[in-house]
């Protein structure tokens, strides 16, 4: 899963400079304000990775730097901030499937789709788009692109009381309606809102939200300690549960836990400690994670 989120740090000239306030806010009366884009697992909550940018960076070519992360036989899950013709089309040259929110494009109506899969579920063709010197990528990348992507789209019905979106439509590579049922690819869809609770413990649970450091340089720094505390925290939560992944525990109750611990995991130099009782007071945070969720 891939998603963008902001973060807010002191009013200093050298962070100003590297990550300029939102033009509607009046000098002097606002914060520099950096945009983080991170890749996660949906699995494990873990982070694979991540890039920095200002509040005027799309989320898209911040994406672009963290191709690495992917694998092939991957699934790219993302919002409709990241539907893009080049991205589709460069993720399957990877041998990774994409599954994202229709965006920028009229939904193909039945009567022009390539083939009905299902009902509200259609094999179609984007063509490629026209030549435009706005868009993020060169001309030259442009001209390599294939004149058409055959992809499925979906529509989603939302009858789930509470929620203010009542339809929607997915756009994905993963072509095979039987191996892919539409109602499978809506509950994953489903499943992307994790990333916003991911973004939640990172941001709230363990105060990124608004930075303390005052120089680019130590912004960097205060935002990478941040996410390995994060992703330390979502290993110890994996072994409470290894084999069923760590949707049903809490971050919270979880960061509670080590710190219960913390004395027994932080050797006193006047007493030295040995391996097997840090393993032992790991093991025990374990337990106590498993039981508090």
């Amino acid at each position: 899963m891939v998603d963008g989120t902001g973060v807010s740090m002191p009013d200093t000239s050298a962070n100003q400079e590297c990550w300029p306030q939102p033009r509607s806010q009046k000098a002097g009366c606002g914060f520099p304000q950096a945009r983080v884009c991170a890749c996660f697992s949906l699995q494990t909550g873990g982070l694979l990775s991540y890039r920095v940018g200002h509040h005027r960076n799309h989320e898209l070519p911040l994406l672009r730097k963290q191709w690495g992360s992917f694998e092939a036989g991957d699934v790219f899950l993302g919002d409709k901030g990241f539907c893009s013709y080049y991205d589709i089309d460069q993720f399957q040259r990877r041998g990774v499937d994409s599954v994202v929110t229709l965006a920028r494009r009229k939904p193909v109506k039945a009567s022009e789709a390539k083939r009905i899969l299902g009902p509200d579920d259609l094999l179609i063709q984007w063509p490629k788009p026209s030549w435009q010197p706005a868009l993020s990528y060169s001309r030259e990348e442009w001209e390599a692109l294939p004149d058409h992507l055959t992809l499925r789209q979906i529509k989603v019905t939302v009858d789930n009381p509470g929620y203010r979106t009542k339809s929607f439509y997915l756009v994905t590579t993963l072509l095979d309606p039987v191996a892919y049922s539409a109602n499978d690819l809506a509950e994953l869809y489903l499943r992307r809102w994790n990333v916003e609770l991911f973004f939640r413990d990172i941001k709230t649970t363990l105060g990124m939200d608004i930075l303390r450091c005052r120089t680019p340089t130590m912004v960097r720094k205060e935002i990478q300690m941040h996410l390995i505390v994060y992703n330390s925290l979502r290993w110890l939560m994996l072994g409470s549960r290894p084999t069923q992944g760590t949707e049903r525990v809490s971050f919270k109750a979880c960061l509670q836990a080590l710190r219960n611990w913390a004395t027994q995991l932080s050797p006193d130099p006047s007493k030295p400690r040995r391996i097997g009782d840090i393993g032992k007071a790991f093991t025990i945070c374990h337990r106590d994670v498993y039981q508090l969720s």
